[in-house]
């Protein structure tokens, strides 16, 4: 009973967070506000919810791959969000 509030709430949060991410991106016109939102969005949303599938998962097994995912989530969303900001700047992309 408690796990399964837990899910929920974890899920739930996600979920929402992932939400008000989707109105910023249409409420900011920059393109490197653009890029912040959609990394939070990725990092923060994807955390929460896989962390609600992990605490539901069935064993332990499964738990450790939405594990896996999450840490190697964790490392790559911000890599590749720094990759195309900079790549912007470096092409010339100036905020007018």
């Amino acid at each position: 009973m408690i796990k399964e509030i837990i899910v929920y709430v974890l899920i739930g949060l996600g979920l929402l967070f992932a939400l008000f991410g989707v109105l910023g991106l249409f409420r900011f016109k920059v393109f490197y506000m653009r890029i912040l939102v959609s990394s939070n969005i990725d990092t923060v949303g994807m955390l929460l919810m896989l962390s609600g599938a992990m605490v539901g998962s069935p064993n332990i097994g499964v738990a450790l791959k939405i594990l896996l995912i999450i840490i190697l989530s964790m490392i790559t969303t911000p890599l590749s969000s720094h990759a195309t900001v900079r790549s912007a700047y470096a092409s010339g992309y100036r905020i007018s």
